[in-house]
């Protein structure tokens, strides 16, 4: 099994590339189910998780074409066969598989997906996809392990979510575009992911308004087409502010290309409280760190609040900033199962429920430690950047399912990471 081991102590210096974003990738692939017409996406990256939505598409009936020379262009057609199953042995690795439910409900009356599984980071249950499904007029059970979902045509309602869910909203988003009338999305996520999945549908030729907002409307339409010209997926917000925590706690200067950071500003703005310099444009964002950083306090919330995927590697920043610094995590119940890790690094951190202390230490020491979850892995790699001596992170198929080529980013702005066995 892969590992990553690196030494710490350099400086991170140059420029780096930031990959399409993973939680736009994976809806935008299963909007592919909702016409007959090959549809093209731009920017993909290279992902385990997208491995594995591009295996469970392929399974279900979908052709999918990945070109050598264009690794990041994706092409899928859903116009054959179509078996509207999506089987317990894809489906468990990734919660995401979920994203297949309402595209195969509206396109094709049917759908039979396996309660999904992925990280063991909390709760995420699947209820709001079904109240909403059910809603729009779907008959669903649960049986054997598997949600069974049935329908004539959708047709539109007003949905409320009892709380903000990002890929139930995709979910009913997708499902909503082929429903009979008018759906109204109240509680609606506002991601950037969600907001660049309501533009591709409606290059599709879907009627959306409010994307972005709390509240989205859906006109439905009977048929939906693939756009004159490929969709390209907007950056990882996540990425990019896992390099500039990176940077923030390793120290140097490094600007990200395609990078929006108008998706960050909560992180910059703890970034710059922290003491750290933040320059950006539309598309790059100049990171400097000269020393040490402060400690900062945050609590994380929907977006456009601290977003929960950075809580991890923040605190990993904290661990070596000086000062005190209080995290409170508000939307997964166990996302707190990388301290026990960085604390073998020795970080000074102290968990009561959903808060986190951290006291700050001026230095980390290289050890063996093992990634829990996708973002736990992130944290660890950037607290192996700044330990003395080498640190060894297991696990690391968790990293790989968000992360394109991270080890070889990180090497070429200095640090020292390589992928052993």
């Amino acid at each position: 099994m892969d590992k990553l081991l690196i030494r710490g102590g350099r400086r991170l210096q140059g420029e780096v590339s930031i990959s399409g974003a993973k939680n736009a990738a994976l809806p935008e692939l299963c909007a592919a189910l909702l016409c007959a017409e090959p549809l093209t996406l731009d920017n993909v990256p290279r992902l385990q998780d997208v491995a594995t939505m591009l295996a469970l598409l392929r399974r279900i009936g979908v052709q999918v074409e990945r070109a050598e020379d264009q690794p990041a262009r994706v092409c899928l057609a859903a116009g054959g066969a179509i078996d509207p199953v999506a089987p317990y042995e894809l489906v468990k690795t990734m919660r995401a598989s979920i994203l297949v439910l309402g595209p195969l409900l509206a396109r094709f009356g049917r759908a039979t997906v396996s309660l999904p599984g992925g990280c063991a980071i909390g709760s995420r249950p699947v209820d709001q996809h079904i109240k909403g499904l059910r809603a729009m007029g779907a008959t669903i059970a649960v049986e054997h392990g598997n949600i069974v979902a049935s329908a004539g045509r959708l047709r539109g309602a007003r949905i409320t979510t009892d709380m903000i869910t990002v890929t139930g909203t995709e979910n009913l988003l997708m499902a909503a575009a082929l429903a009979e009338g008018e759906t109204v999305l109240e509680n609606a996520a506002q991601e950037p992911e969600v907001t660049d999945l309501a533009e591709l549908l409606i290059a599709m030729g879907a009627k959306i308004e409010g994307h972005g907002t709390g509240r989205i409307r859906i006109q439905g339409v009977e048929r939906l087409h693939a756009p004159a010209v490929p969709h390209r997926i907007v950056p990882d917000r996540i990425e990019a502010g896992t390099f500039l925590c990176a940077v923030a706690a390793a120290g140097g200067e490094v600007v990200l290309r395609d990078a929006r950071a108008r998706h960050l500003d909560a992180v910059i703005a703890k970034l710059r409280e922290a003491g750290v310099t933040v320059e950006a444009g539309e598309d790059w964002i100049r990171v400097r760190a000269d020393a040490r950083p402060k400690a900062v306090s945050f609590r994380t919330s929907e977006y456009p609040a601290f977003p929960t995927d950075m809580q991890a590697q923040f605190m990993a920043v904290n661990c070596i900033a000086d000062g005190a610094a209080k995290v409170s995590e508000t939307i997964f119940e166990n996302r707190f199962m990388h301290v026990n890790e960085l604390v073998r690094l020795g970080a000074q951190i102290q968990v009561d429920g959903h808060t986190a202390m951290i006291q700050g230490a001026p230095r980390l020491s290289g050890a063996t430690v093992m990634a829990t979850d996708l973002r736990a892995s992130a944290s660890l790699v950037i607290a192996g950047l700044v330990a003395d001596g080498a640190t060894t992170v297991e696990r690391i198929y968790h990293l790989d399912r968000g992360y394109d080529c991270m080890e070889a980013k990180l090497r070429a702005l200095g640090a020292d990471i390589e992928r052993v066995r």
